[in-house]
């Protein structure tokens, strides 16, 4: 698959993922563990497709050189950090176990891994 087809791919995924995620949120009353569930993975699955094109984009526009090529692979992988930050502060938030602390934690492990994925490369 290109990254042009991944790309307009992704971006026509996102859009159902997110009227996907607003027909579930206005449908079904969240007072089961298995409705936030449902809800966190629908608005992971929304995030990851919509923060992937996003970051390929940026990356074709400014940061074009030598050492570092944009593939839909990479934009992938920023994508679902993004997300997984946003997603696990989102869970500590709802389970009223958030602090800034906890939100800089996970904001560093994700760019550590995402410098030591682009220094292996």
């Amino acid at each position: 698959m290109s990254n042009r087809t991944a790309f307009y791919s992704l971006l026509i995924i996102a859009i159902l993922a997110w009227v996907g995620l607003v027909l579930f949120t206005r449908f079904v009353p969240p007072h089961t563990a298995l409705a936030f569930m449902a809800f966190f993975v629908l608005l992971s699955v929304a995030l990851i497709c919509t923060l992937s094109p996003l970051a390929y984009a940026v990356s074709l526009r400014f940061v074009a050189s030598r050492l570092y090529h944009a593939t839909i692979r990479h934009a992938l992988r920023q994508g679902a950090l993004l997300t997984l930050c946003i997603v696990l502060n989102l869970v500590l938030l709802a389970l009223h176990s958030w602090n800034i602390f906890t939100a800089l934690v996970i904001l560093g492990a994700a760019i550590i891994i995402e410098v030591l994925s682009l220094a292996r490369k």
